[in-house]
């Protein structure tokens, strides 16, 4: 680790740390330039346990003792100390969380090959907020699900916010974008999964219904927070499902959707394994 105290915000180094309220901005460079922002010394160390690489790290001095031993590997690495008010020029927010390290962006994943290593999967289409996104992601890590699925233009889960929001779920749960669904919606049955529309439906079926019959392999689609699901979407899932409301509410937050699925999938399967296994113990056929 080289420690260097900041004498110059318009230094070059410090470039990956500019703007960092600009969301629009933010969207297009990161990708482009193959770096995100891990802040808080809690979400660094789950990057580097995610086998991540650091770029450089931007704190407050009082969070160097808690950040220097996550470094140890990386000697090499420039740790970057500044006091509140410059580092609140330079990012454009109050840093109270203390420290932000720019990691390098791990190579994206293929979406078939990550289907093949899965059973069950969470796919988002066109979700815009990342704190939707990020909510989502821990719930994924939490209740059991094993990788997620992102069209073209969901928001990026490595983006500040929802790499926050997630708690780092989104550095530990494995994920990848779709092609179009010209592409995807085969994707999926080439690989045998049920792909399941959550969506407002005459056809669509209670939740607490379908998870009594869970395929073997299941593919759980969430739509925006405005418009939901796309008709290309609609048409390429083989099923519709609804969480059923009262007292005229029609829709939950998507994040708040999405946790209740997983959960009712889980218990489900939880419940079919125990009978399952009752049975063997009983000698049942």
């Amino acid at each position: 680790m080289r420690l260097r105290r900041i004498d110059d915000l318009a230094a070059p180094e410090l470039a990956d740390y500019t703007s960092l309220t600009d969301v629009a901005l933010r969207r297009v460079r990161e990708p482009e330039e193959g770096l995100y922002l891990a802040e808080s010394p809690k979400v660094i160390e789950r990057a580097l346990r995610a086998g991540h690489r650091p770029r450089s790290v931007l704190l407050l001095e009082e969070w160097l003792p808690r950040v220097e031993p996550l470094l140890v590997e990386h000697p090499d690495v420039t740790v970057y100390v500044g006091e509140p008010e410059q580092l609140e020029a330079l990012t454009g927010f109050h840093m109270h969380r203390g420290a932000l390290a720019s990691m390098h962006r791990p190579a994206p994943l293929d979406p078939a090959e990550l289907l093949r290593a899965s059973r069950r999967v969470v796919v988002l289409e066109d979700l815009a907020d990342h704190t939707n996104v990020g909510a989502i992601f821990r719930s994924v890590a939490a209740l059991g699900a094993d990788a997620v699925l992102l069209s073209p233009a969901c928001a990026d889960p490595l983006y500040r916010r929802a790499v926050r929001v997630s708690m780092g779920a989104v550095l530990q749960v494995p994920w990848a974008r779709l092609p179009d669904w010209r592409e995807a919606g085969p994707m999926f049955r080439e690989e045998g999964y049920e792909l399941v529309a959550f969506a407002l439906r005459d056809d669509a079926e209670d939740l607490a219904d379908y998870v009594g019959h869970l395929p073997e392999r299941l593919a759980l689609m969430f739509g925006s927070e405005g418009p939901g699901l796309s008709r290309r979407a609609l048409a390429s899932a083989e099923r519709s499902v609804v969480i059923p409301m009262e007292h005229g509410v029609d829709s939950l937050n998507v994040s708040t959707a999405a946790a209740l699925v997983l959960w009712a999938v889980r218990t489900a399967s939880s419940g079919r394994s125990e009978g399952s296994l009752a049975a063997d113990e009983r000698g049942d056929s």
